[in-house]
Formats: C-alpha cells, structure tokens, sequence
C-alpha cells in the first residue's frame, strides 16, 4: 500500500505561491494606508480653510490690499504645523469697464486664502476664494486698477 501525502516539490510550489500572494496583499495595504494619511491631511487642510474662511467674511474691518496671515495651535492640527495667508482686494464694481468705481457704490470684495502646512520635508498648500458684497471706499478707490490687474502669488 502507497501512503498519500505532498512531496517536496509540491510544498515548495504551494509556499512560493502564498508567498507571493501574501507580498502582493501586503503592498496594497500599505498604498491603501499612505493614500489614506494623505487624504486625511487634504480633509483637515479643507475643514481648516473652510472654518478660517467663514472668520474672513464675517469679518468687516479687514484691511484691503495687505496681506495678512495667522498660524493654528497644534491641537487644532493634529499636531501639524500649519497657517494661513489671506488677501482681500476689490474685485468688481457697476462702474464702465476700467473706471475705478465711486466710494459707496457697491462692489465685489474678494477674498484669496491660502492654507499652508508640513509635510515630510517641506509644504502643501490649499488656495480657496471666496466674494462678499461691500461698500467702496476711497481705499477702493486706489486699489481697484491694481486689483483687476493683479494675480495671487
């Protein structure tokens, strides 16, 4: 009577294959997981844009032209080191097409933010922007040609 079993060859063909298998696995799970830490700093990055944006429009004394910039607790990130850089320029008035528009008209205020923050050995960035009605004044009144001719840096 011949007694049943795997030969050495058979073990070997059977190992190599889980083997490779089990590799392949491994290498999915591991892009799954970087793809997964990166869309998670993408997710707080548009959570922290939105909320600072929402600050931005609320905010009615902001000065025109100038940059302005702030930074956010680690606590808030994650322990990231993150901030933000914002502008609001003067976007669109009623008046004729070139025509710097008259203070207390209505315009368009635009609002350029920009979040920044670390990741491995240097920076991402998010640029979102948003409009809000306003009043012109004198201050407008300058900054108009050289906001429609401007673009964000």
């Amino acid at each position: 009577m011949r007694e049943r079993g795997f030969t050495l060859l058979e073990v070997l063909v059977a190992t190599t294959l889980m083997a490779v298998a089990v590799v392949g696995l491994l290498g999915s799970l591991r892009t799954s997981l970087s793809n997964a830490a990166r869309l998670t700093d993408y997710d707080r990055a548009a959570l922290l844009a939105r909320r600072q944006m929402d600050e931005l429009l609320a905010a009615r004394g902001l000065p025109k032209g100038i940059p302005i910039e702030g930074a956010y607790a680690p606590e808030v990130t994650g322990g990231v080191k993150a901030g933000w850089r914002a502008r609001v320029m003067p976007f669109e008035s009623g008046s004729p097409l070139g025509a710097p528009p008259a203070p207390g008209t209505p315009i368009l205020l635009r609002i350029e933010l920009e979040i920044w923050w670390a990741a491995g050995a240097g920076t991402k960035t998010m640029r979102i922007a948003a409009y809000r009605r306003a009043q012109a004044t004198a201050e407008d009144v300058l900054l108009f040609p050289q906001a429609t001719a401007e673009v964000w840096r």
